[in-house]
């Protein structure tokens, strides 16, 4: 079983690739996904998210994530990376990344405006 850091890795690396497949091999099939504030889940379920990066991320060919810094508390990962190919100019986020049993079980996604 691979630790968080190795999950986070592997996603990154599938992100960029825009590899779906090897994207979702490491989220888990009950994945929530929040972006704060809003207190509920913006995706809840592995066929939803997948829907979503297919039909809006993997989809652009100028897709890429620059990772800034990792830190890595127990079994969270959080990831600051540069977007670049969803806006007009990159952006950054802050990912948080809760990892059990060797898949991503939630997110927390926030992003600069």
């Amino acid at each position: 079983m691979m630790n968080p850091e190795a999950v986070a890795q592997r996603r990154l690396d599938a992100y960029n690739a825009r590899d779906l497949r090897a994207f979702l091999a490491m989220y888990s099939e009950n994945i929530r996904v929040f972006r704060p504030p809003n207190v509920e889940p913006v995706i809840v379920g592995k066929t939803a998210f997948g829907d979503f990066y297919a039909k809006n991320r993997f989809n652009r060919q100028g897709l890429h994530a620059e990772l800034l810094n990792r830190m890595v508390l127990g079994n969270r990962v959080i990831d600051h990376e540069r977007i670049s190919g969803v806006r007009d100019q990159p952006f950054e986020v802050a990912i948080v990344y809760e990892v059990a049993g060797g898949l991503i079980q939630c997110t927390w996604f926030y992003a600069t405006e």
